[in-house]
């Protein structure tokens, strides 16, 4: 379902997709890419995922620790290995940064400062790292980051962990860091579901891009 929060042509549509295959998720990334122009509009894409554990273009084996009947998929993202799972809030952003004027750089701020900004709302004190992407709360990783950046487009994009099983990130050192601690909106005391968390996180982040 596509629903179109805001208007305007640096608006992004937003597309709402609900529990979707992992790979074929990714497909389809690749083809809105592969098939876009300078003139197709952005999109953002909210999604959550059965089981799955991505390992990036650059990502060490290593880091898998155990064996699990979860699958394992090598994708074109940056980064080391994560998990998705079901209770897991994931949004793709398929921008076109020279369109928008942005480095890299700037839109992993943008992700960052946007997902802190969520949190601050509910009283929650978060911040980033300069040396491991991501949003952080006590030194627990609440929120990963991944991107691929193609002819100025990016694609994949962020998880926060909502109201999730958080047991297989013990069989990875996530993101590459061996005992790195994960938390969730859930046992910070959010109460919010996923739909009310994501439109927040939303709309925030179309204020930060526009």
């Amino acid at each position: 379902m596509t629903t179109n929060l805001y208007s305007g042509h640096c608006k992004p549509a937003i597309k709402n997709l609900g529990l979707q295959d992992y790979q074929e998720t990714w497909q389809a990334m690749q083809d809105f890419n592969k098939a876009r122009n300078s003139e197709t509009p952005d999109q953002i894409w909210v999604v959550e995922h059965p089981p799955v554990y991505t390992l990036g273009r650059n990502g060490k084996k290593e880091h898998i620790l155990r064996k699990t009947d979860i699958p394992i998929i090598h994708v074109d993202r940056g980064g080391q290995v994560t998990y998705h799972g079901p209770g897991q809030l994931v949004i793709y952003l398929l921008l076109d940064l020279h369109r928008r004027k942005l480095g890299v750089r700037q839109l992993v701020s943008i992700i960052e400062n946007s997902i802190i900004q969520l949190l601050g709302e509910y009283e929650i004190k978060a911040n980033s790292e300069k040396t491991a992407p991501g949003v952080y709360v006590n030194g627990s990783k609440i929120a990963a980051l991944g991107l691929r950046i193609s002819k100025g487009c990016s694609s994949h994009g962020l998880s926060l962990n909502v109201d999730m099983d958080l047991t297989p990130f013990q069989a990875i050192n996530p993101c590459g860091y061996q005992g790195l601690q994960i938390t969730q909106c859930k046992d910070l005391g959010i109460t919010d579901n996923m739909q009310k968390l994501a439109n927040k996180l939303l709309q925030i982040l179309c204020q930060q891009l526009a």
